[in-house]
């Protein structure tokens, strides 16, 4: 997971050349419960750097989804439509949510998985 990035509000973000790939962590889909729903958007979006994409419903609550970077989304997840559980089975893995063709640079406060452990913690107590 050394090549992932986090943000504060539980997004990771992977990128492998200008393609990034978005999902929600692990400890987001394990405080959520059971995902039943998510609300995703089209591809060919144009997303800015911290910008609401959607939401995900679970059986507990309904949360914003948001963009660790910018880019014109390239691809959505189909496969959440009628499986929204892949969200909680395989958070880094099947259940990504989309991918974007990466504009710019990462910005400079995604954290590191340390970085991203400490919020985790703090938030826990």
């Amino acid at each position: 997971m050394a090549d992932r990035r986090y943000t504060k509000t539980h997004e990771w973000v992977t990128v492998d050349g200008r393609e990034a790939t978005i999902g929600i962590t692990d400890f987001a889909q394990s405080q959520l419960g059971d995902v039943v729903f998510l609300e995703l958007p089209s591809a060919g979006r144009k997303l800015a750097a911290r910008e609401t994409f959607g939401v995900i419903e679970s059986v507990k609550a309904a949360s914003d989804l948001y963009s660790p970077v910018a880019g014109r989304i390239s691809a959505v997840n189909d496969k959440l439509s009628s499986k929204p559980e892949l969200i909680n089975s395989d958070p880094f893995g099947e259940g990504w949510i989309l991918k974007l063709e990466l504009a710019g640079e990462l910005p400079p406060d995604l954290l590191d998985e340390e970085g991203y452990k400490k919020v985790t913690e703090a938030s826990a107590q």
